[in-house]
Order: C-alpha cells, then sequence, then structure tokens
C-alpha cells in the first residue's frame, strides 16, 4: 500500500491510545521492532492554546519516520490549524479520531459522536486535508449502533475529501469494547473505497492477523489492546505475516527486563512522581499471567517510591514466575 511518500507490505499499526501510546511506550515498541507507531490523542483545543503539556505530547522531532499524530476536536477551523501546528512540530502523517467512544469526548462532539454527524465528520476532514502538505489518515468506528452503522458511507465521503487511509475499529461506539468485533464491515470498506483500509479489533495473536487479512482484504493490521504488556505481539506479528513463522513468546526474564527499560524510559520523560504513577498500569499489563499476579498487583499500585517497584520486577524471575 501506498501513503504519500510510504510504500508499505502489510504494515502492523500500534493503536493511538490515550494515556498509553506516549513517548516511552512507542520507544519501547520500536527497540522490538515494531515500525508504525501512532500518538496517544491530541485535542485541538489544547494544541492551538500551545497548553505546555499538550506540546511535551508532541515533542516527536527526534522519534524515526513515519510520526504518526492523532488529532481529535469538533471544529473544522480548529482542527485544521491543529493539523498546522502538528505538521510544524514534525508529524509525517496527521490522523484523525472519528472513534474514541469515551463519554467526556463524545458529549463535546468529538470522537464517536461525529459518526452521528456525517457531514460535520467529512468537513473536519476536508479542512484537515486542505491545511497540510502531509498525507491525512482517519480512525472510525462501525457508527453509534448496530441500528446505526455508518461506515462505508462514512468511508465514501472520507475518500471523496482527500483521506488517504481509513482504519476501522469493526465495532460500534455502543459496544466499546465488548463483544465481537464483526470484521466483515472490514471487507465492506475494502469493496467501497480505494484507498487503504487498515483492520482493528480482537487481535492479540498473529494468526488472528492473518484471519482478519484472508477475511477482509484488508491492506494493513492495527493493534491496540492486545499490546498492553505484550509489545511483542506488533514485531511478532509483523514476521508472521512476512515469513509464516510464529515465534516464540518471550520468557519471564525478557519481559521483566522491557518492563524495566520501559520504566526508565517513563522516569526519563516525565520524572520520578509522574513516571511512578503512570507505570503502574504498565506494570499490571506486564505481570498478567504470573502465579501470584493479583498480589503483585496490589503491591504494585501501593508502592511510593522508584526503587521499590524496581525491586518487585527484578524479584519476579525467581519468587513468582510460573
Amino acid at each position: 500500500m501506498k501513503l504519500g511518500k510510504y510504500s508499505w507490505d502489510m504494515p502492523v499499526f500500534l493503536a493511538p491510545m490515550a494515556g498509553v501510546t506516549d513517548r516511552a511506550f512507542r520507544e519501547t515498541v520500536r527497540s522490538l521492532g515494531g515500525k508504525y507507531v501512532v500518538t496517544e490523542m491530541i485535542s485541538d483545543k489544547a494544541l492551538n492554546y500551545l497548553n505546555s503539556r499538550t506540546l511535551r505530547m508532541l515533542d516527536i522531532k527526534e522519534e524515526p519516520e513515519p510520526r504518526i499524530v492523532q488529532l481529535f476536536g469538533s471544529d473544522p477551523d480548529n482542527m485544521a490549524r491543529a493539523a498546522q501546528l502538528a505538521e510544524s512540530l514534525g508529524a509525517d502523517i496527521l490522523d484523525i479520531n472519528m472513534g474514541c467512544p469515551t463519554a467526556k469526548i463524545v458529549k463535546n462532539g468529538e470522537g464517536s459522536a461525529l459518526l452521528r454527524n456525517l457531514p460535520l465528520a467529512t468537513e473536519i476532514a476536508s479542512a484537515v486535508v486542505r491545511a497540510v502538505q502531509l498525507p491525512v489518515t482517519v480512525k472510525i468506528r462501525l457508527g453509534w449502533s448496530g441500528e446505526e452503522i455508518i461506515a462505508p458511507e462514512l468511508a465514501r465521503r472520507l475518500e471523496a475529501v482527500g483521506v488517504g487511509m481509513i482504519a476501522l475499529h469493526a465495532r460500534t461506539r455502543e459496544q466499546f469494547y465488548n463483544g465481537q468485533a464483526e470484521w466483515q464491515w472490514i471487507k465492506r470498506l475494502k469493496e467501497v473505497t480505494k484507498i487503504p483500509i487498515i483492520g482493528n479489533g480482537d487481535i492479540t495473536q498473529p494468526e488472528q492477523a492473518r484471519q482478519m487479512i484472508e477475511q477482509t482484504g484488508c491492506d494493513g493490521i492495527m493493534v491496540g489492546r492486545g499490546a498492553l504488556g505484550n509489545p511483542w505481539l506488533i514485531p511478532h506479528i509483523q514476521h508472521y505475516l512476512r515469513y509464516q513463522i510464529l515465534l516464540p513468546p518471550p520468557a519471564w526474564e525478557e519481559r521483566i527486563a522491557l518492563a524495566l527499560q520501559h520504566f526508565e524510559r517513563v522516569l526519563a520523560y516525565k520524572g520520578e512522581r509522574i513516571g511512578l504513577n503512570e507505570m503502574r498500569k504498565h506494570a499490571v499489563w506486564y505481570i498478567k499471567g504470573l502465579r501470584f499476579a493479583a498480589m503483585l498487583r496490589n503491591r504494585i499500585m501501593q508502592a511510593q517510591e522508584v526503587q521499590e517497584m524496581k525491586d518487585m520486577f527484578c524479584a519476579i524471575p525467581g519468587q513468582y514466575e510460573q
């Protein structure tokens, strides 16, 4: 597939996830061989106001290409200005969020709320495309509910205004992350558009990525929750799609070593106080599957010092592994 100056053979993307896909996690995925990672959602309003926290989230110029930035908003002019700022800060590709289901996003008319306002969704995409010289992509869901499946119509509208790629999370807003993703709609988007379509939903194993491709004809894969605590998933999918060989899961020693490296990155970018709190959720994901995971999870949530959490990780191979 081709997107702007980039030509890719079945790319596997790390999906944008608020509070998760920060610079530390993106670097961790890249360190394992994952190539295509997306920032956390960036608010157009916060970026236009030059909010200091938002600008730190967009400290991306030292990252390797392609630097993919996801924006969210509900006003075409604001989104266009934010897109221009993101371009000036080093973005190589701009993605528009039209799928986030959380209430605080939806109540402002953003994210999944746009699935109920196709003219506005189209206007936003058109404004961003016109505002920048970069490829523009959009991440969407099937629709608001099972009775309001609008993904094919929205995809046609987005393609018509110049969007270069669409990622479809094959669930509705009402489903959030429950139930089973309906991959047949990914195939439908392939039938009604000519631009690349990326499939997203229920990919936790490399074999599932292959199944999605075979069933839908999608041009690439996007992985979200399956990579939490398991950043190896993305390079393992890449390897399986290229060579049809399943790589073995990492040993616990390797998992803990990577978790500690990830922790050091978080500390470097966010400092000890914020870094310790930020790492708690990742630490819980990394230990999933351990024999004493519940007990260790409680200790992680109660840790008050950086070294205390590091010591817990270092003790895992000898004390807690199955």
